[in-house]
């Protein structure tokens, strides 16, 4: 299998039709690329900013998604009272697993904060207050 390295490159790279399995991305910008007809299964995406990425057609069997939102405080880019912009899911089969029209059977929600949250337009802590008061 042959290596190329590209260091320094301001250059497009249009790659089609071609298996660049177990490659390494260190340090790369990859603002507005396109990826169709891919294959991401068992990748790992670290320290990334994924702001406005935008996943249709996925399948995320299996996928995790961990330590999501603003850095935390102590972290290098942590910044006072920064707030992270809404994260939308859309149409989701995510069965198992928020989220408008989304399947969500089997789905729980442990140990978060669901003030404000609301399924169907009714608030979650009306809902819990209704069923532990019956």
């Amino acid at each position: 299998m042959e290596h190329i390295t590209i260091t320094d490159s301001s250059k497009q790279l249009h790659v089609q039709k071609s298996y660049l399995d177990e490659s390494m991305f260190s340090q790369v910008s990859l603002q507005r690329v396109s990826f169709n007809d891919v294959t991401l299964a068992g990748s790992t995406i670290v320290n990334a900013n994924l702001s406005d990425l935008q996943v249709e057609g996925a399948q995320l069997g299996g996928a995790r998604f961990k330590n999501i939102g603003m850095p935390p405080v102590g972290h290098p880019f942590y910044q006072e009272g920064a707030r992270q912009r809404p994260v939308r899911f859309e149409h989701c089969d995510l069965n198992g697993t928020v989220f408008i029209e989304c399947n969500l059977q089997g789905a729980e929600i442990n140990s978060s904060d669901t003030s404000g949250m609301k399924i169907n337009g009714i608030p979650v802590e009306d809902l819990l207050k209704a069923y532990h008061s019956r």
